[in-house]
């Protein structure tokens, strides 16, 4: 039997503990009154079991109780037969109970295959090997039950190269799925014509404008999304950056690690006109080996039990040669670790590994 099904099925139990430890206890102190506990039996096993086990169990208990009423002489009396009309009421209300409750379950299931087949087209699951590079991805949802928040990202082979993106919209919720949405819609269309970062990076803060003007005014003002822009050309061993807004990559480069900031702030996306449609470029080196770790703020910002913000160059100095989904196992294994209660934030961390092309052409014929 697995572990992992032993405490379900112990649970299936309760019902039937219920109507023992009821009767049990009636045979011994009849004066108390105990038998009037069978009703609970069915009452539970509304919320396990369909309506046949459910009439099922409301059966039994009316069995143990005609016995136990026969038993004590009052079969006949008023209060043995207000029992045992109480014991069928309750069996007949709970398989009601338990009929609405299949029809729930059966629509909520029916919603999240929905859901899940939306969210693939999202936040489809990405190549782990494109262009010369190795990809790999950590991505949580602070809200339960959830595979999409606001943090997104995204990987394209275009003819300048592998461009990824990586983005986090202000806020939580519908409203925030709804922005990332219309921001990797607007990538996608746009990552393989747009001749350099700086045009696809206007293209995005062009599609996400037209999508406010469908906004309350307030809520359009409001919203803003940090954006890092990378483009990883194959003849070149350099990664070239636009940063609007979004917190700094780190650079694992022999056994080393370092933040790598802009040279000249870029607005985040929808504040351009705030603050200028100027975007920055910058160029690092990115040769065979090395790493390229983007993330969203629920990765930095998070905190300890004391408020301290999670240190996560310092952490990643902890393993600078470990492989891209050994780094992030890492990484999510300490952040568990470093977290206090709750995530209230989304989380997104992505690994572009540059690898040699040879090796990247035998695990191709492989």
């Amino acid at each position: 039997m697995p572990e992992d099904r032993r405490p379900f099925e112990l649970v299936l139990l309760t019902p039937l503990l219920v109507i023992a430890l009821a009767t049990v206890t009636e045979i011994l102190t009849p004066h108390l009154q105990f038998m009037r506990l069978l009703g609970a039996a069915p009452a539970l096993a509304a919320a396990m079991f369909p309506v046949a086990g459910t009439l099922a169990i409301g059966l039994l208990a009316l069995i143990a109780a005609v016995g136990l009423t026969a038993a004590n002489h009052d079969l006949g009396q008023t209060p043995g037969l207000f029992t045992l009309l109480a014991i069928t009421a309750i069996t007949l209300a709970a398989a009601y109970a338990s009929r609405v409750r299949q029809q729930r379950e059966s629509t909520l299931a029916e919603v999240r295959i929905v859901a899940e087949a939306a969210q693939q087209v999202l936040l489809r699951p990405l190549p782990q090997h494109l262009g010369y590079l190795d990809i790999e991805l950590l991505y949580q949802a602070a809200a339960a039950h959830a595979r999409i928040g606001g943090d997104f990202y995204e990987v394209f082979q275009t003819p300048h190269g592998v461009r990824l993106i990586i983005g986090d919209v202000r806020g939580k919720g519908l409203p925030a799925v709804e922005a990332a949405s219309v921001m990797l819609s607007s990538f996608r269309v746009n990552a393989r014509d747009a001749p350099d970062l700086p045009y696809l990076a206007g293209q995005l803060e062009t599609g996400m404008n037209q999508y406010c003007e469908y906004l309350a005014g307030d809520d359009a003002m409001e919203l803003f999304i940090t954006v890092l822009l990378v483009e990883i050309p194959a003849g070149q061993p350099i990664a070239r950056l636009v940063n609007c807004g979004h917190p700094a990559p780190l650079l694992l480069h022999d056994g080393e690690v370092r933040e790598v900031e802009p040279t000249a702030p870029s607005p985040p996306i929808n504040m351009a006109a705030l603050l200028g449609a100027h975007y920055q470029v910058d160029a690092v080196p990115f040769t065979v080996g090395d790493r390229l770790l983007l993330y969203t703020d629920g990765v930095s910002d998070s905190r300890d039990l004391t408020g301290t913000f999670y240190p996560l160059t310092q952490r990643v100095r902890r393993w600078p040669s470990a492989a891209p989904r050994q780094l992030l196992d890492h990484l999510h294994r300490d952040l568990r670790a470093y977290v206090s209660g709750t995530r209230d934030d989304d989380l997104a961390a992505l690994v572009a590994h540059r690898v040699a092309p040879g090796d990247w052409e035998h695990r191709q014929l492989g």
